[in-house]
């Protein structure tokens, strides 16, 4: 049994991480978030420690740490992406293992120093890239990499998860704290199609705004054209119709893709093949960080090419 802590304890996802630690059969020794409501704890580890501010977290993990029978071996980090990198700094040079959620870090600085710092302390870096994991998907990895190598597929990328004001009075809607719509929502989504399709070869931008992004990606397999949006009025009408706040949509070569089912044991299958020394860590995540890098920093072109369809209906 493995001992954890958790950074970022308040946020929906971090009770997926939750679950996981609980369904591996490993305990939680500590928690820390700034909100200090956190009732969910009582149906997980209610014995767990938990502190709302830093400092003592800090404090109790440094007191753990001298102690070789209550050492804690993994930290999981839940917090805000803006502090994935110092507090994947903090579990490293506090001599714990990381598991941290999407994006692993912004920028591609900030991965060559995690790196760096995982050959100096011998410890791992893991992250959560659970569309890798899920049937379909895995499923179409098999199929495109028994096709011949020189193959270029037609794809077709939209994900509209609407949004509303909170989002952008919150870190989400602070560029140089979320990293954009492509890190914060699109990450998973480039990730899935470098992973299947192969390396990036050239992208072109046509859209960048605060709540939309669009492209055209070329991959060593694929051109993906792709949509981005937190904008409720995007959303195709049929899905309004229904209720729904949230579209994904994929088609290779004009075929659909279907997904929207699925994730409910993916973290704790995460948890499991990283606890086995096969999770997904630095050379994993590098091409989608560089990749979302690339495009927040490139030069919108406008209704120009090849651009995805969305654009031809949507208000800009």
């Amino acid at each position: 049994m493995k001992n954890f802590a958790l950074l970022g304890a308040a946020g929906f996802v971090a009770e997926r991480h939750l679950r996981a630690i609980k369904e591996t059969n490993n305990s939680l020794v500590v928690a820390c978030d700034m909100f200090d409501v956190m009732g969910r704890m009582d149906s997980y580890f209610p014995e767990a420690e938990f502190f709302a501010d830093f400092d003592s977290f800090t404090a109790f993990i440094q007191k753990q740490q001298l102690s070789s029978s209550s050492k804690i071996d993994y930290c999981t980090v839940c917090t805000p992406n803006y502090l994935h990198f110092p507090h994947i700094k903090f579990a490293l040079e506090h001599g714990m293992n990381v598991i941290c959620e999407k994006p692993m870090v912004i920028y591609p600085s900030e991965v060559d120093v995690v790196e760096e710092l995982q050959k100096q302390t011998g410890l791992s870096v893991n992250t959560i890239l659970q569309l890798r994991l899920h049937p379909v998907i895995a499923a179409l990895k098999q199929k495109y990499d028994s096709l011949p190598a020189d193959q270029l597929f037609d794809v077709d990328l939209t994900y509209i998860t609407s949004r509303g004001k909170w989002y952008y009075k919150s870190w989400k809607g602070d560029v140089s704290k979320s990293g954009g719509v492509t890190a914060n929502i699109g990450i998973h989504f480039f990730d899935m199609l470098i992973w299947i399709f192969g390396e990036v070869k050239h992208s072109v931008v046509h859209v960048y705004e605060r709540h939309k992004a669009s492209g055209l990606l070329t991959l060593e397999n694929a051109r993906v054209r792709w949509f981005l949006s937190l904008d409720y009025d995007d959303l195709p009408e049929t899905v309004k119709a229904k209720g729904a706040r949230t579209y994904r949509h994929i088609t290779i070569e004009n075929e659909e893709i279907e997904f929207s089912e699925g994730f409910t044991n993916l973290h704790t299958e995460t948890y499991n093949r990283i606890l086995n020394n096969d999770g997904f860590g630095i050379d994993d995540v590098r091409p989608s960080i560089l990749l979302t890098d690339c495009i927040r920093n490139s030069e919108p072109i406008g209704l120009s090419g090849d651009y995805h369809p969305m654009l031809k209906t949507i208000s800009l």
